[in-house]
């Protein structure tokens, strides 16, 4: 039983929901997810009454909660299938890890915040999410686990860091924030053992994607 969640969160999230369609979040299996994820449940008290608004929100050191619809986008360009084994860089708020395992997927997550990753892991396996989640620093990715299906990054990187490419599957897409002032959203697809095809999607504003782990 999902703690603190009412008819009236069910419906926060219903019209949250019908307000991505109308923005072409079409993946049926991302608007299911959507619409079943508690996000209030992720965000501080403060901010609680705000939950199911289309925006981002501060969740400590430094960091945000992503909008919904950022979340919804990301996802949709994923092309997750239930099954496959994903590989998210920066756990954050554990909003998008929890969408994510809501479309089925085999999740492996990485957080170099030491804070965040004992709040978001502790709260996502309160709430029932099971998920596989790591503290470490994202650019060098889980070696031990590729290789993945999918790769999403949540956070904004200066450069598409090698490491990671080489822990996509041949076929696997990854979807990343690149670039430092300006950053758009890029979706990568592994073609063969070295060749990537990349597509821009749209300019995006992420919180910087840092080395190292922070405050353990």
């Amino acid at each position: 039983m999902v703690r603190n969640d009412s008819f009236r969160h069910i419906g926060m999230r219903n019209r949250l929901v019908q307000e991505l369609k109308q923005k072409n979040i079409v993946d049926p299996n991302v608007l299911v997810a959507i619409g079943k994820v508690p996000r209030h449940l992720f965000l501080e008290s403060g901010f609680i009454k705000f939950a199911y608004q289309d925006k981002a929100f501060p969740i400590g050191a430094g960091q945000t909660i992503s909008q919904p619809y950022t979340v919804a986008l990301q996802s949709q360009l994923l092309q997750a299938q239930a099954g496959e084994k994903v590989l998210e860089v920066g756990t954050g708020s554990g909003y998008q890890a929890a969408v994510l395992i809501e479309m089925g997927v085999k999740l492996f997550s990485i957080e170099r915040q030491s804070e965040l990753y004992q709040r978001s892991t502790r709260l996502l396996r309160e709430l029932g999410y099971q998920g596989r989640f790591y503290l470490g620093d994202g650019y060098e990715g889980l070696p031990a686990q590729a290789p993945f299906d999918k790769i999403i990054i949540t956070a904004g990187a200066p450069f598409v860091p090698k490491s990671l490419l080489m822990q996509l599957k041949v076929g696997g897409i990854m979807v990343i924030p690149l670039g430092d002032t300006r950053q758009v959203l890029m979706r990568i697809t592994r073609i063969n053992e070295e060749e990537f095809e990349q597509e821009e999607i749209e300019e995006c504003a992420f919180v910087p994607m840092l080395n190292g782990i922070a405050g353990k």
